[in-house]
């Protein structure tokens, strides 16, 4: 499967985006679709995770009630809003697809979208 992560942008600080995973080749449902980030320099971690029944997983406290993560079955996309976006939230976000259960372990992903780049500043 190809999945095509967009929305990325430039933003002022407290701003928001939406980002968005589709698949290109494949679908999407009914896995459980991961969005990822990696900051310059650091390692890439697990934001959040959405899995077939629509339960939501967020790994990263610093986003907790500012990012949620949802899912269209009939558009086969899910998405990240992202709220009161914070400079160091800049990072480039990846979507990528796993089994039926959601994990915050990059090794339980086996697709990936190419990232989007979101870059926070003023």
């Amino acid at each position: 499967v190809q999945l095509q992560a967009s929305g990325g942008g430039l933003v002022q600080p407290g701003g928001s985006l939406r980002l968005s995973c589709a698949a290109s080749s494949g679908t999407l449902a009914p896995y459980a679709i991961g969005w990822f980030r990696q900051a310059p320099g650091k390692e890439r971690e697990g934001v959040s995770c959405i899995d077939g029944g629509q339960n939501t997983w967020t790994y990263v406290d610093s986003v907790k009630g500012r990012f949620t993560i949802s899912r269209d079955n009939v558009k086969d996309t899910v998405y990240l809003e992202m709220t009161s976006l914070k400079p160091e939230n800049t990072a480039i976000y990846y979507c990528a697809r796993g089994s039926y259960r959601c994990s915050a372990t990059r090794s339980t992903y086996n697709s990936w979208g190419q990232g989007t780049q979101v870059t926070v500043s003023s």
